[in-house]
């Protein structure tokens, strides 16, 4: 039986076990979700077996429990670990949705519930695609399952866990369905991620608030010297001007600026879409490579003084500001992380006091389109929407990715089937059947181009 048969005939039930697990509200921000967790996990462990594991189990973390699962075809044959994540956002606001969210419905063509797509609509995906290589005797590797509890919460045990499990998770690649396309018609397979570097800066100046007609003019306000500071970041030609920061960062080779150059994209409507007259950023780049494949830097919010109603003349004691830096790939966050401190440092005037505290971060990543498994993925999205998928860089941080090529010395291709419409994190998130019949069909490509 070919796959799109099998699709048609198993659907309802897909969709049957998939709305059992949107129905169990996972969500790993709230405490008072701990039993739903491992009620979610419980349920992937089920399904996990009745796809066609060997074996699949819970295993404890220093938080939320993860959901390991393996089918070994022969000790010779290479490997494909799974992951994904069976948590998902909080739904509020409540009142901004149009159908309970998590009790899922099928509206328009989609799926609409949380976790539709992030992440249970496209791990299902994963498993459905496994269940029919495996019931149509087509499996020519073996393959393994992670699935954990916290990656909306940034994963905080996941780094110890994969450590302690290294031989456990031993594989040749790491298989990804967490991510999104250009378009329902322009699919595509991101290939980078960049990482992020994160800061708050608290600066004092005199000891308590003073008034500002008493003092202004005679004693540093600390909301301008940060506000200096902040200024000498990034210079006139939107490079960051952090000595050595650009050490590590590596030129995107000319063919896949080529690549990045043939994606459809509309400026005009990109600055209408956002309500900006006009774009800004690093000389020499296009707008889709500064914003996926070169480094940034922003405030992401500043404060200090007087901000209530009315007026209040004040000079005020302190200032602060929370600063992030998208990273590219061979970036190290912690590097990156001394070398803005000590910038910030070294620009600090003596009338005032400057304290920097580094936050979280992470790496970023890069997948060549050399690597066998990107070409393996690469015929499975051709053969299931009919085009080959053009290979873009993304913006945005994952830095588990990154934890796994550090730790498990892993590459990973990220196979995800997500829209911009799908409205992940948001009220009426959904995902689009067409969509989801296409991915698992995309999988099963994946897997014969791998196992060939």
């Amino acid at each position: 039986m070919d796959i799109r048969q099998y699709i048609q005939e198993n659907e309802p039930r897909f969709l049957d076990e998939l709305f059992s697990l949107i129905r169990i509200p996972s969500i790993s921000a709230l405490p008072e979700h701990k039993d739903d967790m491992l009620a979610c996990a419980e349920r992937w462990r089920q399904l996990l077996l009745e796809a066609g594991a060997d074996e699949a189990m819970i295993m404890p973390s220093e938080g939320n429990p993860l959901v390991y699962a393996e089918k070994r075809v022969s000790p010779e044959a290479p490997t494909v670990l799974v992951y994904a994540h069976y948590d998902v956002m909080p739904a509020e606001p409540l009142e901004l949705w149009n159908s309970k969210p998590f009790e899922p419905e099928i509206r328009d063509g989609r799926i609409w519930a949380r976790g539709a797509d992030d992440d249970k609509g496209q791990a299902m995906i994963q498993v459905k695609a496994f269940e029919y290589m495996v019931r149509e005797g087509l499996l020519r590797h073996n393959v393994k399952f992670i699935f954990e509890g916290e990656e909306e919460i940034g994963s905080p045990s996941l780094n110890a866990f994969l450590k302690a499990h290294q031989e456990l998770l031993k594989a040749d690649v790491i298989l990804v369905s967490d991510t999104s396309m250009l378009g329902a018609d322009l699919p595509s397979l991101t290939t980078g991620l960049r990482g992020l570097a994160y800061w708050e800066i608290e600066v004092t100046g005199p000891n308590r608030d003073l008034h500002s007609g008493h003092f202004g003019g005679a004693v540093a306000n600390p909301i301008n010297t940060l506000c200096e500071m902040l200024a000498k970041i990034v210079d006139e030609d939107g490079r960051i001007a952090i000595p050595h920061f650009y050490d590590d960062v590596e030129d995107v080779p000319a063919a896949e600026r080529e690549m990045i150059a043939r994606i459809p994209f509309d400026e005009e409507k990109y600055k209408k879409a956002i309500g900006v007259k006009a774009l800004k950023g690093e000389k020499g780049y296009s707008t889709l490579e500064r914003n996926s494949c070169r480094p940034s830097f922003d405030v992401c919010g500043i404060w200090g003084g007087y901000t209530g109603e009315g007026s209040k003349t004040v000079l005020p004691s302190k200032a602060y500001a929370k600063v992030s830096s998208r990273l590219v790939p061979h970036q190290d966050h912690e590097k990156i992380s001394r070398l803005f401190v000590d910038y910030i440092q070294s620009i600090a005037p003596e009338y005032v006091e400057v304290k920097i505290t580094p936050m979280h971060g992470g790496e970023g990543y890069v997948c060549p389109i050399t690597l066998p498994a990107y070409q393996a993925a690469e015929k499975g999205f051709t053969k299931a929407f009919g085009q080959k998928p053009l290979a873009v860089r993304r913006g945005g941080s994952i830095p588990i990715i990154s934890d796994f090529e550090r730790i498990l010395g892993i590459k990973t291709v990220l196979m995800g089937f997500g829209l911009e419409s799908d409205a992940i994190h948001s009220p009426n998130e959904n995902f689009s059947l067409d969509i989801f019949r296409k991915g698992i069909e995309a999988v099963v490509e994946f897997h014969k181009a791998f196992g060939a």
